[in-house]
Order: C-alpha cells, then structure tokens, then sequence
C-alpha cells in the first residue's frame, strides 16, 4: 500500500517547482502558505464539481486549484504532484478547454468536441502533455474499449518524458455522456510511484458513479 500523508504548503511548493505532470498539474500549485492540500478519507466523495462519486481504499490529498485548471477538473495525489497525480474532469461541455490557456499561448490545446472519437480524444491529452508538460517524448499504448461511468468509453496508457526529464507513465479512463465529457486519470513517476498507485486508481475507477 501506498504511504501516504498530508502535504504542508512548503512541501507542496517544493514538489511542484518543476514541471508537474497530469492533466491538471502543469504550471504549479498553490502560494507560499496560501493554499492547503486537504485529506481525502477512503470513503465514497463526490469529485469534479458535484459530477461523480468514487470511492478511494486509502487516503489521498487533495491538491489546490492552479492557474491552469478549468472549473470541471479536480486533482488528488498521494505523494506529491511531481510522484503521482490522479485527476478528475466530471462533465466538461462541447467546445471547451481542457486547460486555462492564455491568448499569448502560442501552441492551444484542441477544444473538447462532443462528437471526438477516442483516438481523437487521446490525441487532444497528448497535445495538451507535449504542451504543458513540456513532453519531448510521448507514446500511447493500449486504445481500447472501455466501460466508465456505467456508459461506453475507452481506456489507454502512455509513456512520455517531461520538461523536467523525470519518465512517467500514465492510464486515462474515459466517456462521453450526454455530449459532455468525463476522464480519470493517473500519472505518476515511472519506476515505483506509477505500478504502486495504479491498484489503488483500479479500485477508483471501477467505484465511479455518475451523480445526477
């Protein structure tokens, strides 16, 4: 089992001076003692602004918003955000962002099309890694069906090497529902953190429940 414990704001400063991985941990988190991490207990928690009930077997911590995360997106880690990410987009509408982009953004990330096809979605997340994460190297494996949510969605993995050239890898699970999409996924530091993480993430995803 994953050891895990409640990161301070210091902490927290530290692990994220480089360039985080996941979805939403790219451009750093939190302030000098300005924002907290908060304790996630295993039990069922509702998650991405009131859009999904999963329920964790340990605990995590809840990371604070950053300056790139959109208004559907919730992150956890269990050791820091640079170790182990798990993120949660609950119900994000056609047309939207998967990330806070600026009008000087050179590069954007793809908006979100209801009618994407799951390769087209892997794509968007892997444009929105080789721009945010800085991802010289990045490859997918394993695009398949996959149930989530209790609807049809897909699953792969990917490999890639950050900015800071830390190896991660990574496993997304995800939907489309109602034109709006959903996404759980986990991103951690290849060796250890990521095979340690990924039965704790199994049991998350196979526990979520679309909230009405």
């Amino acid at each position: 089992m994953v050891k895990t414990k409640i990161l301070m704001p210091l902490a927290g400063l530290a692990l994220v001076a480089g360039c985080a991985p996941g979805v939403g941990a790219a451009g750093g988190y939190g302030g000098f003692g300005l924002h907290y991490y908060g304790l996630i207990r295993p039990r069922p928690d509702s998650v991405a602004n009131n859009t999904m009930r999963v329920t964790p077997t340990v605990p995590w911590n809840r990371v604070p918003r950053g300056p790139y995360d959109i208004y559907r997106e919730e992150n956890w880690t269990l050791n820091g955000p640079l170790l182990d990410s798990l993120t949660f987009i609950g119900g994000l509408e056609h047309n939207k962002r998967l990330v806070v982009q600026r009008r000087s953004d050179d590069r954007k990330v793809p908006n979100f099309r209801a009618d994407m096809s799951p390769p087209e979605i892997a794509s968007m997340i892997e444009t929105f890694y080789r721009i945010r994460a800085q991802a010289p190297q990045f490859a997918m494996t394993n695009l398949s069906p996959r149930p989530f949510l209790g609807h049809p969605g897909f699953q792969f993995d990917y490999e890639y090497l950050g900015g800071d050239e830390v190896e991660r890898r990574g496993r997304a699970v995800g939907a489309i529902i109602n034109n709006r999409f959903y996404l759980a996924l986990f991103d951690a530091a290849k060796m250890h953190y990521f095979p340690a993480g990924l039965p704790e993430y199994e049991r998350i995803v196979q526990s979520a429940q679309l909230k009405r």
